[in-house]
């Protein structure tokens, strides 16, 4: 029997590379984005609630575009990332948001169960939520156990640019050891590098797709204490959720299982790749994975 479970889903991004809010644009026939794909898996997979993550100059096209419809199906609810903070002004020159630790950080009112977060932007695909799910439930009352979907590396390249990575030590045991973010990572030619190294394109890495207690929002408040403590004046620097996981983990605060799997991610990370989605999406489709009409026009 599934228990209460939440789903955080990041959406407070500008997609500068894309060129706009790629959260709301279409990509299956009946005018669906990738989010409804992924709540609709959430939901099917047993999560009882969603909260949004977005900005306040956002809010009302997301909650025309997306809200409103997710509503009559789930619980929903909405927590605000901005600039400006109640302790400090916003550096000059600082456009993007505080990172995603930051973004989980501003719903901790609004979660009260165990949880999974997820980027608004990105198609994990049916089976990620239902090994998220399964985990939640098994670990439902151990506070300080969290699980990271692990992902394979070939399985989350475009070959229309580069992209960032966490790549992921894992223990023979299965858990987390370590992730190292690392940038520029392209598909040449079938070569999977960035500049300083080549990848087999076996290697586990994490889409920042996550399973958490409500004990992480403590963690995280000290973390972006100290966060802006020594980076607080810097107008690009980001609080990024596996950092603070990543030094969790080095201090032996929180145990963190890596939930392997096969799918294949797709996202929108450049303008090229929205065909991409959308051929994927039909495949997908045609397989019986989905209806055509994801909501029933709902």
């Amino acid at each position: 029997m599934t228990k209460p479970k939440t789903l955080v889903v990041l959406a407070a991004g500008i997609g500068s590379r894309y060129g706009g809010l790629k959260q709301i644009d279409p990509v299956g026939p009946a005018g669906e984005m990738i989010i409804d794909y992924s709540i609709y898996d959430a939901l099917r997979a047993g999560f009882t609630k969603v909260v949004f993550v977005i900005t306040r100059a956002l809010d009302h096209d997301f909650r025309q575009a997306v809200g409103d419809r997710i509503a009559r199906h789930m619980a929903v609810e909405y927590a605000y990332q901005e600039l400006a903070l109640p302790s400090r002004p916003v550096p000059r020159g600082r456009t993007k948001p505080w990172g995603t630790g930051h973004a989980v950080l501003v719903c901790a009112d609004a979660v009260d169960t165990p949880f999974a977060v997820i980027n608004a932007d990105d198609f994990y695909g049916r089976k990620s939520y239902e090994v998220l799910s399964a985990f939640l439930d098994e670990t439902y009352d151990e506070a300080d156990i969290y699980g990271m979907v692990g992902f394979v590396l070939r399985n989350t390249v475009t070959e229309h640019g580069s992209v960032a990575r966490g790549v992921c030590r894992v223990s023979e045991e299965g858990l987390l050891e370590s992730v190292e973010e690392r940038v520029g990572i392209v598909l040449d030619d079938g070569r999977i590098h960035c500049a300083d190294h080549d990848y087999t394109g076996d290697e586990r890495v994490s889409m920042n797709l996550w399973a958490f207690k409500p004990s992480l929002f403590p963690h995280l408040a000290r973390g972006f204490d100290g966060f802006l403590e020594e980076y607080g004046e810097d107008p690009k620097k980001e609080f990024f959720l596996p950092f603070l996981v990543n030094e969790l983990l080095q201090a032996g605060e929180v145990g963190v299982r890596v939930l392997p799997t096969e799918s294949s991610w797709f996202g929108v990370t450049y303008p090229e790749d929205k065909a991409v989605v959308e051929r994927e999406v039909l495949a997908l489709i045609d397989d019986g994975q989905y209806p055509p009409n994801l909501w029933g026009g709902a």
